[in-house]
């Protein structure tokens, strides 16, 4: 079985989403993601440690790669759609046991910016690492941020800006969490915004990169 984890790491990391898909070429005619996790949960394997073992390994490999520039986002698309593929299967089990999960994270774009690559990619990243994503979609206002933060109280919320104009809309945001709730943790992220922007707002980390939210996830649920 310990092959079966490490062929499906594998599958996630270079984006090989099932036996029929051409991509990538050197995994040609081999099963994929779906094969392998439907392989695996017959053969007695729990949807944790298809997670742990497998999915969050490939997704850690991949998010290492873009961070350091050896793979850009359309290789992380391929992993992340190798990756939901297999959740297809485990999200039903993770409903029945949510304790397979480490947290829950709620994402969105700040008020006024529609773009939403940058937020799909962390969403993708993070989920394929072991947490439950609520993704609040483009253009969210800090009510509904607050409005999903009370159903999910111990949630991080994670927000995105692309745009220097609506970095002001990102402040704000933050400054009516943290009013409401001193204690929720709040990561940004996004092209203009950097470091010395989130401790001005007092969001709690500042991410480049969606492995960065993943460490900075993985920290807080340790």
């Amino acid at each position: 079985m310990e092959q079966l984890y490490s062929q499906l790491a594998d599958c996630i990391e270079f984006g090989k989403i099932n036996q029929a898909a051409p991509y990538p070429p050197q995994f040609k005619g081999m099963p994929g993601a779906d094969e392998l996790t439907q392989q695996l949960l017959a053969e007695g394997a729990s949807a944790g440690d298809i997670l742990s073992k497998a999915l969050i390994i490939g997704m850690e490999k991949i998010g290492v790669k873009f961070r350091e520039n050896k793979v850009f986002v359309p290789q992380v698309l391929m992993s992340a759609k190798a990756m939901s593929t297999a959740l297809v299967y485990l999200k039903p089990l993770f409903a029945q046991n949510g304790s397979d999960r480490k947290g829950t994270f709620i994402i969105g774009t700040v008020e006024g910016d529609l773009h939403d690559i940058g937020k799909n990619l962390v969403a993708m990243m993070v989920e394929g690492n072991g947490y439950e994503v609520i993704d609040l979609g483009t253009d969210v206002t800090a009510e509904k941020f607050m409005a999903a933060g009370k159903e999910h109280p111990d949630a991080v919320i994670g927000m995105s800006a692309l745009l220097t104009t609506t970095m002001g809309n990102m402040e704000k945001i933050v400054r009516e969490i943290k009013a409401a709730e001193p204690n929720r943790k709040v990561c940004i992220g996004g092209a203009p915004v950097n470091d010395a922007f989130a401790k001005k707002i007092g969001a709690d980390s500042y991410n480049p990169d969606p492995q960065g939210v993943v460490e900075f996830l993985n920290a807080m649920a340790s």
